[in-house]
């Protein structure tokens, strides 16, 4: 394999998506280290498992889009690996059969691990959580009907990396539901879900000429930049509230710290009026939601 084409893959697997996949159960390996459930070999193959998911969604999601002619000339962003001829169609589609199959052992083998007895109520549950990740992280783009191409897109991230990756996280570990948890699960599913709103918005013009009805087409920009402040306050409000309850007041105003992060990003975000210059903002917003997951996890363990 060629430096190129190593190269290729690697943008394909879009390493600057990752940190958000790992906010939410990072943030949810604090809370179960405080309850004294952490287990390390548990940890270690659910990251695995929601690593391979976020590349196989990745991947779909690049070839879903040039399947569709979605990725062409007039997009905004950098160019994908299938448009720009390194990577063909076939060896995409041969990459995503093997990257879900290696998905699926993993997280049986985490289930395996949890539940040790594959008869039980609960192993079957997540187990169908799996298969429903599995399949929606390659029907975001692929297939006859997409769900990102009908707006449901920021659906099925706040669930994925919101509810599952962290409230599911939780319950996977403990073998309970606390509710409360459902306040970091929504924080986070709600940042995620502001991730792909810039990322839509960026390519709004060139989504609607392609039939790629994102909820940003839906919107349009000035409507998209109020869904976007909402959201993010909101998480952030949400996130001050588990910090109040699980600690105290004085705890909680400590997220005021990084929170100046999401409030930088808010103000360069409404002033932007030229959808490509938002680019930079999926990378700042992925980060400081992964800074802030840690940052809650450490004012929870002081």
């Amino acid at each position: 394999m060629s430096i190129t084409t190593l190269h290729a893959w690697i943008s394909a697997a879009r390493l600057r998506t990752l940190p958000l996949a790992f906010s939410g159960l990072i943030l949810t390996g604090f809370i179960i280290y405080t309850e004294n459930n952490f287990k390390s070999t548990i940890f270690i193959l659910t990251v695995v498992t929601i690593l391979l998911l976020q590349i196989l969604s990745n991947f779909a999601n690049d070839y879903g889009d040039f399947k569709k002619g979605t990725d062409n000339k007039q997009r905004v962003g950098p160019e994908r690996s299938v448009q720009s001829g390194i990577i063909s169609i076939k060896q995409m589609k041969n990459a995503i059969i093997i990257t879900s199959t290696i998905a699926f052992f993993s997280g049986i083998s985490l289930l395996i691990m949890v539940f040790k007895d594959i008869f039980n109520l609960y192993f079957f549950i997540f187990f169908l959580s799996g298969i429903a990740a599995i399949t929606a992280a390659i029907k975001y783009t692929v297939g006859k009907n997409p769900f990102g191409y009908k707006g449901f897109g920021d659906i099925m991230v706040f669930l994925f990396f919101g509810i599952a990756n962290t409230f599911g996280t939780y319950c996977l570990f403990t073998l309970k539901c606390n509710y409360i948890i459902l306040l970091p699960a929504i924080s986070m599913g709600l940042f995620s879900v502001g991730v792909l709103n810039l990322n839509n918005m960026r390519d709004a013009v060139n989504d609607k000429l392609s039939g790629k009805n994102t909820l940003a087409v839906k919107l349009g920009l000035k409507g998209s930049k109020i869904y976007h402040l909402v959201i993010i306050i909101t998480g952030l409000l949400l996130l001050m509230i588990f910090i109040f309850i699980k600690k105290n007041i004085t705890t909680s105003l400590f997220l005021i710290m990084p929170g100046i992060l999401f409030f930088i990003h808010l103000h360069n975000v409404i002033k932007t009026d030229e959808p490509e210059k938002l680019d930079p903002e999926l990378k700042r917003l992925s980060l400081s939601t992964l800074l802030i997951s840690i940052w809650t996890g450490i004012l929870l363990i002081i």
